[in-house]
């Protein structure tokens, strides 16, 4: 079962499906600076577009390019900067 999930006031928006091992969504990013929860581990995949990261206890910012992934630890807040439209897809667990 697919599940459309809105955050941001509609600036974010992401279809929930349950994957092929793990759950998963696929979604698209607007322009936007913005914070995330995770209540379990997650690794972000970029399709389209690019993703500067703050991950968990670090001090640098990090970009993501289309191709590209990253790993969050769960229940963690990460913060994200967007510059362009951009999609991913997001496995969790």
């Amino acid at each position: 079962m697919l599940t459309v999930n809105e955050y941001f006031e509609g600036q974010v928006k992401s279809i929930s499906f349950a994957g092929t091992d793990k759950p998963a969504s696929v979604g698209v990013m607007e322009a936007g600076d913005y914070e995330f929860g995770t209540a379990a581990p997650e690794v972000m995949q970029v399709i389209s577009g690019a993703l500067t990261v703050m991950l968990p206890g670090e001090s640098e910012w990090q970009t993501f390019n289309a191709g590209e992934q990253f790993s969050v630890i769960g229940d963690a807040k990460f913060q994200v900067k967007v510059a362009t439209q951009t999609a991913y897809l997001c496995i969790y667990g």
